[in-house]
Formats: C-alpha cells, sequence, structure tokens
C-alpha cells in the first residue's frame, strides 16, 4: 500500500498536469459560454425578498441599494438602528417597494432566529439571504495578550469546557453569525428555491500579517459553505464572495496604516456591491471582487514559494516592529539586573 501512495505521488502529478494543458482551454471556453447563458437568464428579483445582515454600513449597506434597484423587497439587519432607517429611506427613493429594519446582533443565536421569522411574516417568504457581518481586530499574533477579545471574530476561550461551548454558540460574529442565520433560513429558501450570498474574503486564502484570526474565520466560512453546498444540492443556490480591500468603515485609512496592507489598490464600495448582486442573480458559485485578486490565488496553488515571495512587502515593516519591541524587552532586562 505504501508502494502504490509513492507510486501515485510521482505518477500522477505529472500526467495531471497534461491532462490540463489539453483541457484548459476548451474548458475556459465553455465556461465563457455557460457565464453568457447565466447572464442572459439572469435571476429578476423584483418584488422578491431578500435579507442582509451588516446592512448599515459598508458593503451590507450599498448591496442594499444595488437590489433596491432591481426593485427587490429589503430586510435589513443590523445593530445600529439610526443607520439601518438611513439606509431604509435611501433604498426606498431607489425604487424599493417595502423596506423593514429590524435591529438584531447576529452573534445571539435568538436575535438570528427572530430576525428571519419577523422577515417571513412580513413578507411571506424568503428569497435571498446575505451574509454579509462582520468584524476584524488588527494585531500580531505575539501580541495578543487576552484572547477573549477576539471572541466577536471566532470564540472566546475558557478552561471550563461549558463556559467555552456557551461562548462558543454565542460570541462570535464572522463565522457563527452567517450559521445562525443560515440555520434559520434555510426551510425557507427551499421553499422558493432561493440562494445565499456569503462574504468571505480573500485573505482566506492570501493570508495577510497582524489579520490571524480574521483570515481564520474567513477560511472557516469557505469551508463550511462549500460543505453546505454540497449538503443542499440545487435546492439553494449558494454564491461565495472573496472581495480583496474595499473602501469601508472596516478597511478605514487609520487601520489600513496598522495593517501595512496601504500598498493593496482598493475597490470602490458600490462597484464591489454591484458586482455582488449580479453575481448572485446569475447564480455564480463564487465571486472574487476585484477579478484580479483571482491571480493571486493561482499562484498560490501553482507557485506557493513565489506566492510566498510576492507577501514579502509586509514583512520590513513587521520586522522592524518587532526589533523595536525586542530592544525594549531587553532594556528592561537590563534594567532587572540581566547581565
Amino acid at each position: 500500500m505504501d508502494f502504490l501512495h509513492k507510486f501515485l505521488g510521482i505518477a500522477l502529478p505529472p500526467l495531471m498536469l497534461i491532462v490540463f494543458s489539453f483541457t484548459l482551454a476548451p474548458f475556459l471556453f465553455l465556461k465563457f459560454l455557460y457565464f453568457l447563458k447565466r447572464s442572459k437568464y439572469s435571476e429578476n428579483v423584483a418584488g422578491k425578498v431578500i435579507l442582509i445582515t451588516g446592512a448599515s454600513s459598508g458593503i451590507g449597506e450599498h448591496v442594499a441599494y444595488e437590489y433596491a434597484r432591481r426593485r427587490a423587497c429589503l430586510a435589513l439587519i443590523a445593530r445600529r438602528e439610526d443607520r439601518l432607517q438611513e439606509v431604509a429611506n435611501r433604498a426606498r427613493q431607489l425604487g424599493s417597494p417595502e423596506v423593514i429594519v429590524v435591529p438584531a446582533d447576529v452573534s445571539k443565536v435568538e436575535d438570528c432566529k427572530r430576525f428571519v421569522d419577523e422577515t417571513v411574516n412580513h413578507f411571506g417568504q424568503l428569497d435571498h439571504l446575505v451574509n454579509n457581518a462582520g468584524v476584524t481586530r488588527i494585531e500580531l499574533f505575539e501580541d495578543s495578550i487576552q484572547f477573549s477579545d477576539y471572541a466577536s471574530i471566532m470564540v472566546k476561550i475558557k478552561t471550563n469546557m461549558v463556559a467555552f461551548l456557551s461562548h462558543f454558540c454565542n460570541k462570535d460574529i464572522n463565522f457563527w453569525g452567517s450559521i445562525y442565520s443560515t440555520h434559520n433560513a434555510v426551510p425557507h429558501l427551499r421553499k422558493t428555491k432561493g440562494k445565499i450570498v456569503v462574504l468571505a474574503s480573500t485573505v482566506a486564502w492570501l493570508a495577510l500579517p497582524r489579520l490571524s484570526f480574521y483570515n481564520a474565520s474567513k477560511a472557516a466560512l469557505i469551508s463550511f459553505f462549500e460543505t453546505l453546498r454540497v449538503e443542499l444540492g440545487s435546492d439553494i443556490g449558494i454564491t461565495i464572495v472573496t472581495p480583496g480591500l474595499i473602501k469601508s468603515e472596516m478597511s478605514e485609512a487609520t487601520k489600513l496604516s496598522k495593517a501595512k496592507a496601504t500598498w493593496i489598490l482598493a475597490k470602490s464600495t458600490e462597484g464591489c456591491a454591484k458586482a455582488i448582486v449580479a453575481s448572485a442573480c446569475r447564480g455564480d458559485m463564487y465571486l472574487t471582487e476585484p477579478s484580479w485578486m483571482k491571480v493571486m490565488f493561482w499562484m498560490k496553488t501553482m507557485c506557493p514559494e513565489l506566492h510566498e515571495y510576492a507577501k514579502r512587502e509586509a514583512c520590513p515593516a513587521l520586522i522592524a516592529r518587532r526589533e523595536n519591541h525586542l530592544r525594549e524587552v531587553s532594556l528592561k532586562a537590563y534594567k532587572l539586573g540581566s547581565p
């Protein structure tokens, strides 16, 4: 058996490379034709019901506006009711026939059930669920002192297992917030042959420094919804969106500077939202926006060493940061008596 594994390890890679070289061009051509077909028969969402989490700002806000332009009915979810009302008023002006606002926290199981139920009770159906709500925290992993600070991104860590499970199920936004919403929405989406749109990120596979927990939460989202797509089959469509750097509240200038990511080209929130809604209506499985970011994924898959080299743009700043920290530590140690 070990010999067979060794043989396959040697024989399969070159064989697949040969097959890939012959099939890539026809595959891309067929994919292009399929894209044209989906674009021609894109879903008309006029009068359909769209539920959007994290709709008070950023991508979620502009996704709401884009659906409104297509005359969809909207259920807007976020914690800031005042901002939701502003977004709702703007959405009505842009053409949405009916908009409801439901203040809620996606990190709470009961809130997720409540806003899905309120949406269905009000409109009588649910056609699209847009899982957009998310948070980030920028910090080097080595500088993390309280892991509980990352509770809203991943989970809160407790040594007591009961407490751990409790926080595991109640404190997350990036991962569990989408899971809670989806679990409550699936029965209603089955009835309408609806769609789920999930906002992950390119950092799920293009890992940036100082974002270790955020990167991990987005990678978990992709893995979960790829699995769910298989389980649901053709009943519910799932579009996994991996945006690059988008101009929004989450990527405000001060945070970008701290993350040393200012060299990355940012796309407008409006352009990203327009692409997301168009992709969902086409029934795409994946969307990367801006699309040129796919090159980095291909590079990582085909040439991982080259990919790592390309990411070293951020390393000098990080090294300097750690050197400064080390100098502080060494000075304190010297004062305490270390020779």
